[in-house]
């Protein structure tokens, strides 16, 4: 699934479960007991999507961190001085701008 995809799909599960919460926050005193029934199995049923959701995309997550890791770890390895120069290009950088503060 593309990123965009999931951010979208993730966020639309979101959203229904908080409006699912919601519904059942406000009107819980005018419902009768059938009636909060359904909407609690309507709210675990969008809890459970919604832990799902976050499941698939925190192992989704994880995986393309543990690429990129390899990936990073296969480049140092075969360009071992052109990383220490990136290295301490960053650390300069970072120092310059930390002592303007």
């Amino acid at each position: 699934m593309p990123k965009d995809t999931t951010s979208e799909h993730l966020r639309a599960e979101l959203k229904n479960l908080a409006d699912t919460l919601e519904e059942l926050l406000s009107t819980s005193t005018e419902k009768s007991k059938t009636e909060l029934d359904k909407l609690r199995s309507k709210a675990q049923s969008a809890l459970k999507d919604t832990r799902s959701c976050l499941d698939d995309s925190g192992d989704r997550i994880a995986q393309t961190t543990r690429e990129a890791a390899e990936r990073t770890d296969i480049y140092v390895r075969d360009n071992p001085w052109t990383s220490v120069g990136v290295g301490a290009a960053v650390g300069v950088v970072l120092g310059v701008l930390l002592t303007r503060r």
